[in-house]
């Protein structure tokens, strides 16, 4: 199995913090992105404002796909009492 990049959430569903630096690598630079894309989108004229948010959706589904691959024991739901 590959060495794990994110903790799994105590309760609920998902991936918790980062627990190695390619986790935090991965979410430092979803944040720099996300936080030049949003400064884009300010000054972005109307119509090609679309340019900026097809790479945001993107982003987050990428994002999304790889914290739910490299999170340790997987993603399901949990109450706290196990793991």
């Amino acid at each position: 199995m590959r060495k794990p990049w994110f903790a799994q959430k105590r309760f609920g569903y998902g991936a918790g913090l980062p627990i190695s630096w390619e986790g935090w690598a991965v979410l430092g630079g979803y944040f720099v992105l996300m936080l030049t894309a949003a400064l884009v989108l300010e000054y972005a004229p109307s119509p090609y404002r679309f340019l900026v948010i097809i790479p945001m959706a993107l982003a987050t589904i990428a994002v999304i796909w790889v914290a739910k691959t490299r999170t340790r024991g997987g993603w399901r739901w949990r109450w706290g009492s196990e793991d």
